[in-house]
């Protein structure tokens, strides 16, 4: 199928939820159609500028601002280009597919994800990858890249997946985490993994670590190269650099199982 390209005539001005905007139900009609299907009380054509393509299987959403919640909600195929920013519930539930954020995202990034892959040429907001409100668990599966900075809480309940930080994670990365992997190029904010269960925490260095993590020494951690490679061949160029092999090991957090493990590289 080929690609659309979607244009916001102008920035809104309250909140915008553009779940709806998926590439396979929109990406098998013309760019004439689609103007023509009903978005909120008028159509998608009210809303947008909307052109054909020549990119495959392809949906290009563009001057997207903060105020645009809901993009890649439950994205299972296909491929969503946001030339901007995204609001709040990005790649919420996504299930497979890529979402490629130009620009920053906010809240609740990938909240809830099961798989595919999430890059953001920007910063993310709290809790991503994170649980949403009546769900056991946070993200169980998938990839997260991020350039920037993320906020605080990332990983909340996470059960599986990797995310990765170019930047800093915020405060309390990792809580309440059961399993899966957050590495943090530019290191982790105060007290990371508070209630962790299971999981493993990757960065050079942390604000303050908390007092129910057990320092286990250096160790050689081979499954780190491992790490490396799958995401040599998941980012491609986007890949962080491969790890030391040698790291230090905190276990925690003791005040629950204390099976998880924050691995620091420096």
């Amino acid at each position: 199928m080929s690609g659309l390209r979607l244009r916001l005539k102008s920035p809104p001005v309250g909140r915008l939820d553009l779940s709806c905007l998926q590439p396979v139900p929109l990406l098998g009609h013309s760019a004439h159609g689609v103007a023509h299907m009903p978005f909120g009380d008028g159509t998608l054509g009210d809303l947008f500028e909307i052109s054909a393509t020549g990119e495959a299987d392809t949906l290009i959403l563009a001057g997207t601002t903060a105020n645009c919640d809901g993009i890649g909600d439950g994205l299972g195929a296909g491929i969503v280009i946001v030339e901007g920013d995204a609001g709040a519930y990005a790649a919420r539930r996504m299930t497979g597919g890529r979402l490629d954020i130009r620009g920053s995202a906010g809240d609740y990034l990938s909240a809830g994800m099961k798989g595919g892959l999430v890059t953001v040429g920007g910063s993310a907001g709290d809790f991503a990858g994170g649980q949403l409100a009546g769900d056991k668990f946070g993200m169980a599966g998938g990839t997260i890249r991020v350039a920037g900075d993320i906020g605080e809480r990332a990983g909340e309940r996470m059960r599986r997946g990797t995310i990765v930080v170019k930047g800093k994670a915020g405060p309390a990365a990792g809580s309440r985490m059961a399993g899966g992997t957050i590495w943090a190029e530019g290191g982790f904010g105060a007290g990371p993994g508070p209630l962790m269960r299971r999981g493993t925490l990757i960065g050079p260095s942390a604000e303050h670590l908390l007092a129910t993590f057990a320092d286990c020494g250096m160790h050689d951690m081979v499954f780190l190269r491992l790490i490396s490679r799958h995401l040599s061949a998941t980012l491609g160029e986007l890949a962080p650099r491969p790890l030391p092999a040698r790291v230090r090991r905190y276990a925690g957090d003791m005040a629950t199982i204390g099976k998880g493990e924050l691995l620091l590289t420096n």
